[in-house]
């Protein structure tokens, strides 16, 4: 991005023209510590540094937040009591624009620009004048693939194909058996290629360049094609076994394998790429279904994945005639109004006023929760969430009852006019089915299927330091793909500060019968035992869920779980199965 020099210009220019000149530095900023951040990845992967990957993560998701507000200081200071003038910002926008559209990153230095302007300027909506809107990146003509990927063409899959592929990605840290893995994998890609058209067609396979980095994985992500026929290729690498060496633990060749990899309820991936644009259009294609706004995220550009939701929000609004925002399915929450599009695929919650008993916890505790499960890994178990500040509604998109209860019991949050309704604070995620809603609507094995999900999500959930706190059912929701996934964070905490203890023996007839226990309970005390009461769950699957998890209702677990946790173990958490892995990674 060309940087504007103040010397040349007026006294009276100066201002805008020194303010340009820091917005344009605090996006190279930004740009530089991501890259840096994210370039490290490798490194981590190659040296098994995975409480670095962990620290990595957590500086890049502070890196914006803290270059916004360096740059808005420094704005701030160079236009005085100028910080407000809508001639100054369009002045300022226009020239930021200059050059914009032939740079490779464009939309995120527009969204770093909105980032700063609308701190400054307290904007509640959008200002088109003053403002960047995305523009809808369908609209734009599909890249060339090898902008980003490289390509090889074989008459037929082959091992010497495979490792070729494997050999194109340069690791320090060398595979262990590539002949092996390649071999592995190209019988299991002619396999699923058995029946597909054209099937003496010659092969096309489009690979990534660089690899995509999360937690204890890397992924080689690219597409093979036959004819008109394609398929997805990735290939899960591990380097976290007893010998050293990079294996192939996982070959991923379904639309659906794929769409579980980018999963909101994973952490952000770490992959290096000058051109963020085609990388997602790329994916795209890959995984049609996905938001834009998800595939942005999921690449750990986070804020201009919000530019998109916010597109996306606009545009539905549109039809809000015939789609309007009312309470969302399940049992209403006594922390958080729910509410969604019935047509749409996001919620938005917004904190109530008062808590109904039992919670005691505070507004201020609960955007903690919800900030505490931004930054920690997710394991695909936890919902990804995005804060939205001032953000806009018609109120014709509302449904009545809706807005009444939002106006009675969210004043603190949301402010209705005539025509609008303002969410001053609002946490936006994707839909799911809640639990309880799901199994009484399944059949009879997709039910056994979620109440068995369900338990692995809380043993998950517990291997990542997180305990739910609220082990209902309702307070978790079942995937389009049958994942189940908890998005109840308001009495979530870290494992280690729970002290799981056995229930003690009553000591006779009166204790059975006491309202109050007869033992010292402390506020992190909690017994497992006491688990059963909150399955809320019909006898069939109650047995299914005992006989698969009945180690939850015991101590035991959750103790060496701990122990484990705090011995520094880490078990990866693989988003994929053991069906998708090779023979001698399971």
């Amino acid at each position: 991005m060309p940087e504007t020099q103040g010397r040349g210009h007026s006294g009276a220019d100066r201002p805008a023209v020194e303010a340009l000149a820091r917005l344009q530095h605090g996006f190279r900023e930004y740009e530089d510590g991501f890259a840096a951040i994210t370039r490290r990845a490798g490194g981590r992967f190659e040296n098994r540094d995975w409480s670095g990957m962990r620290a990595d993560t957590i500086e890049r998701l502070d890196l914006y937040p803290r270059v916004v507000g360096e740059t808005v200081r420094a704005v701030l200071d160079r236009l005085g009591s100028l910080f407000q003038s809508a001639a100054i910002w369009r002045r300022l926008k226009a020239d930021y624009a200059a050059g914009l559209d032939q740079r490779a990153d464009a939309e995120l230095a527009r969204t770093f620009y909105n980032s700063v302007n609308r701190r400054i300027m307290e904007t509640v909506g959008i200002d088109p004048e003053l403002e960047f809107f995305a523009a809808d990146p369908d609209d734009e003509p599909l890249p060339p693939t090898d902008a980003i990927c490289f390509c090889m063409q074989a008459p037929a899959v082959t091992a010497e194909l495979i490792e070729t592929v494997l050999a194109c990605f340069e690791f320090k840290t060398p595979f262990a058996r590539r002949p092996t893995d390649a071999r592995l994998c190209s019988e299991r890609i002619r396999l699923h290629l058995a029946h597909s058209p054209e099937p003496d067609a010659p092969v096309r396979i489009e690979m990534v360049r660089t690899p995509f980095f999360r937690e204890m994985r890397a992924y080689l992500i690219g597409r093979l094609r036959r004819g008109n026929y394609q398929v997805p290729l990735v290939f899960a690498l591990a380097n976290d076994g007893p010998a050293p060496g990079l294996l192939v633990d996982a070959l991923l060749l379904t639309t659906d394998a794929l769409r579980v990899l980018f999963s909101f309820s994973h952490a952000y991936f770490h992959v290096l790429s000058q051109r963020p644009r085609h990388l997602v259009r790329f994916l795209r294609q890959l995984m049609p279904t996905k938001r834009i706004a998800e595939l942005y995220i999921g690449l750990g550009y986070n804020k201009h994945g919000k530019t998109e939701l916010y597109r996306d929000l606009l545009a539905h609004q549109e039809v809000c005639g015939l789609d309007r925002f009312q309470f969302a399915p399940g049992q209403r929450g006594m922390v958080m109004i729910a509410f969604n599009m019935p047509q749409d695929d996001l919620i938005y919650k917004v904190i109530r006023d008062r808590f109904a008993s039992p919670k005691s916890a505070t507004r201020q505790q609960v955007m903690e929760k919800y900030d505490f499960v931004f930054r920690h890994d997710r394991a695909g178990r936890l919902v990804d969430v995005q804060t939205f500040e001032n953000l806009e509604l018609e109120t014709c998109c509302l449904m009545p009852d809706l807005l009444a209860e939002l106006e009675a019991e969210a004043q603190r949050t949301v402010t209705v006019h005539e025509d609008r309704v303002v969410l001053h604070h609002v946490y936006v995620e994707r839909r799911m089915v809640p639990l309880d809603l799901y199994l009484k609507e399944a059949d009879a094995r997709a039910a056994k299927a979620a109440v068995i999900e369900y338990g692995k999500a809380i043993k998950d959930l517990a291997r990542i330091n997180i305990f739910p706190g609220d082990l209902l059912i309702k307070n978790f929701g079942v995937t389009r793909l049958g994942r189940v996934v908890f998005y109840d964070f308001d009495e979530l905490c870290p494992l280690t500060d729970c002290r799981f203890r056995r229930m003690p023996q009553a000591r006779g007839y009166e204790d059975e019968m006491a309202a109050e226990p007869w033992f010292a309970v402390a506020d992190n005390d909690v017994f497992p035992e006491e688990f059963a009461s909150f399955l809320a769950l019909p006898p069939d699957l109650r047995q299914v869920f005992l006989h698969h998890h009945g180690d939850l209702l015991t101590p035991d677990f959750w103790q060496q779980t701990q122990e484990t946790i705090r011995a520094g173990i880490l078990t990866p958490i693989l988003p994929y199965s053991d069906t998708e892995r090779l023979a001698g990674s399971r």
